[in-house]
């Protein structure tokens, strides 16, 4: 770290090397804090949003290793030392981290913003099953170093925020912190362009998620089987799509990757969205409310959080497809106030996420300025 005086905010998370929702919550960041230093342990240009290729990203030297950019799970037992020795200039910094950025080394106020405590450390079974079998010796192996190593690195945060109330649960089980929960903006924008795909009709379900067994996507596939009046739309990449290509019925039609354009077309041109995720927040239910779409999704997690039960949505209890088939059967069948669910995401909007921020780091740099006076 340098002896020039911390610049206010500088912004912290995991690595940059995919398109999903956490690495949208730091877009959001960067537009409450436009002049912020970025810091990552690996960052793919091409693997995650555009817009980070716009600025300078400070990245660790795993950085160097190309192969560990585009996976990123090799890099897994190395990342606690790697954000060991990131040093991270800033009055305030916010750790945007689902088990590593935490570690950061900061000379300011450490503000964690906490998708989740790690799941390879705390939900291993269930985290790992896409991993190969070297990664998971390694973090058998390191795994008391590595809870060690978690566990003094949130004890060294000024503030924990959580993005969804089963997460600040989490981190009160696992750290003995209290979080406040500020949820993540969905980022949508309705009114913008959208683009059509080619080929696709409009009036399908659609259900976006990366493709890791946690997710389940399998047993949403699997309940389009048995609903071939039906068509499902899966966008979403990861190591699972192979295998879900080869249980899917006719009806079920897949998109590894789509643009933001393409994106809101799907979500407009969509009955409704279906997700059996183990979500730590349920981003994609209030997506789909911001285009007046409702959702059937898992009684679990985050989602508990973004969908209110008959009014923007219906849950089921197991990720099983028989369960799926009699709610999305049920969701079908229902009417829904467009109005509401358009009001519902709203509450979720980016501005407001913006505003508590800078509430947030505003009331860091006056302690930081208070302690700095004596």
């Amino acid at each position: 770290m340098s002896d020039v005086p911390p610049v206010p905010v500088a912004i912290v998370h995991d690595y940059l090397t995919q398109r999903g929702g956490a690495e949208r919550v730091v877009l959001a960041m960067l537009k409450a804090f436009p002049q912020a230093d970025l810091y990552t342990s690996l960052f793919d240009a091409e693997g995650t949003f555009s817009a980070f290729g716009e600025r300078e990203v400070h990245t660790s030297t795993l950085d160097r290793v190309h192969v560990l950019r585009r996976h990123h799970r090799l890099a897994l037992p190395l990342l606690a030392p790697a954000f060991d020795r990131l040093g991270v200039d800033g009055t305030v910094v916010f750790c945007s981290s689902s088990g590593w950025a935490h570690g950061a080394r900061v000379n300011g106020r450490k503000v964690v913003y906490c998708h989740t405590p790690a799941r390879w450390l705390y939900q291993r079974d269930r985290y790992l099953r896409e991993s190969g079998p070297a990664t998971k010796l390694a973090l058998g192996v390191l795994r008391p170093y590595l809870v060690r190593w978690d566990r003094r690195a949130a004890a060294s945060a000024d503030r924990y925020l959580a993005n969804s109330t089963a997460v600040r649960a989490r981190i009160r089980e696992v750290y003995g912190r209290d979080a406040e929960v500020l949820p993540p903006p969905h980022g949508v924008d309705p009114s913008a362009p959208q683009e059509p795909l080619d080929g696709l009709e409009p009036g399908f379900l659609l259900c976006v998620s990366r493709l890791l067994t946690y997710k389940n996507v399998d047993a949403v596939v699997g309940a389009l089987a048995r609903l071939p009046e039906e068509r499902l739309v899966v966008v979403g990449t990861g190591p699972d799509g192979s295998r879900l290509r080869a249980l899917a019925a006719r009806n079920v039609t897949f998109f590894p990757q789509v643009s933001d354009d393409q994106l809101r077309w799907l979500y407009a041109a969509s009955k409704a969205l279906v997700s059996a995720s183990h979500e730590d927040f349920g981003l994609t239910p209030l997506e789909a409310a911001a285009f007046g779409k409702p959702a059937a999704v898992l009684r679990w997690g985050g989602f508990l959080d973004t969908v209110v039960e008959g009014r923007t949505g219906l849950f089921f209890d197991r990720p099983d497809a028989s369960e799926i088939v009699d709610v999305v059967r049920r969701l079908l069948e229902s009417s829904w106030d467009e109005s509401e669910l358009r009001a519902h995401a709203d509450r979720f909007a980016e501005p407001r996420f913006v505003a508590r921020l800078r509430e947030i780091a505003d009331a860091e740099i006056e302690i930081a300025y208070k302690r700095a006076c004596g």
